[in-house]
């Protein structure tokens, strides 16, 4: 059996033997390293010819910001005056031409600057982070041909997977994990027990029960709550699919079922059934229900509050995914929060 690394470098061996071979196909659309190696292999081009391979060469001369024109397939007076300005910067002998010493250092220098962008970014993305950078490491993977996903800027599954094979086959490129919940609460709360136990004898017993009733609506709201968000942030990036209640593949409310019953919270299964199991709050916590009317009357569509105006759900479109309330779409059809009890 070929382990990760060698079975990553066959299947691109002969996905790039294929692609030669067919006389129509559209490099361009090639992703990055396959391109690299048309580039290699293909005979040296020549002024005034044209081609998929000439565009290629544009595109990186382009992303080097060496060729500011149109990418046009031309290999005219402006592709030949840009890889002149790119031989001089890297003492290569300039002539304008393709050959493959040019090749070599363009490829070599374009995947240079995205494996320090992967090597860079790597401990300071993890899963079920959100943002710019996430999207970066995901076009620097996707150059490699790690990555297969959409370019989203969501660390899920896919984008963890690649920064494994990432990791595997260069230097310097090491993964971070979510980071620990901070609980804040509990100290709160054993400053409140022991408040109780200096408490008269009389009132003791009384106090005792107040304050468990206060530990666990405290947990429920705190740590719990926080538990919730970094279990559900694990599962970015599984697909959606109809009545899925696994990480193969989740439905909203089977999503949020999952969620709740690995913290051991048995929950109902439908999201009408949830909206009345659930307690309405006046202002939502981390790890508070959002539910929402969408296709019919009612509850329809619910997610898990993560704080700072977002909500985490299981979306048809894009599976489990990081949502702003402030969404046209969602924030049209938000219909109120609640609360799991224990």
């Amino acid at each position: 059996m070929l382990n990760g690394t060698m079975e990553h470098v066959v299947k691109h061996s002969i996905l790039c033997s294929y692609v030669l071979s067919q006389p129509l196909v559209t490099y361009v659309d090639a992703y990055p390293e396959l391109q690299n190696k048309i580039l290699m292999e293909t005979e040296q081009l020549e002024f005034g010819e044209h081609g998929e391979s000439i565009k290629l060469l544009q595109k990186k001369l382009n992303k080097l910001e060496y060729f500011d024109s149109e990418v046009d397939g031309e290999y005219g007076v402006l592709t030949a005056h840009a890889l002149k300005n790119f031989q001089a910067d890297y003492n290569i002998t300039i002539n304008g031409q393709a050959d493959e010493q040019t090749i070599q250092a363009l490829i070599d220098t374009e995947k240079d600057i995205y494996l320090k962008q992967i090597q860079s970014l790597s401990t300071e993305v993890y899963p079920g982070l959100t943002g710019e950078n996430v999207e970066t490491v995901q076009n620097a993977l996707q150059y490699f041909g790690y990555y297969k996903g959409n370019i989203d800027g969501i660390y899920g599954p896919l984008t963890k997977e690649a920064l494994i094979t990432a990791s595997n086959e260069h230097d310097g490129i090491e993964l971070a994990e979510a980071p620990a919940v901070k609980v804040t609460v509990q100290n709160k709360v054993e400053s409140e027990a022991l408040k109780a136990q200096a408490s008269n004898a009389g009132e003791k017993e009384n106090a005792k029960e107040e304050k468990e009733e206060e530990k666990k609506q405290v947990v429920v709201e705190g740590i719990n709550g926080g538990s919730i968000v970094a279990q559900a942030h694990s599962f970015v990036g599984v697909p959606y699919v109809w009545g899925g209640t696994t990480p193969a593949g989740f439905d909203c409310s089977g999503f949020i079922q999952y969620v709740f019953n690995m913290q051991g919270i048995e929950t109902p299964r439908t999201v009408s059934d949830m909206w009345n199991f659930a307690t309405p709050v006046d202002s939502k916590s981390v790890g508070d229900l959002v539910f929402f009317e969408t296709y019919k009357p009612g509850p329809s569509h619910m997610g898990i509050y993560i704080g700072d105006g977002k909500f985490i759900h299981a979306g048809e479109s894009r599976g489990v995914e990081i949502t702003n309330l402030d969404n046209e779409y969602w924030k049209e059809r938000y219909i109120g929060s609640k609360r799991v009890m224990q």
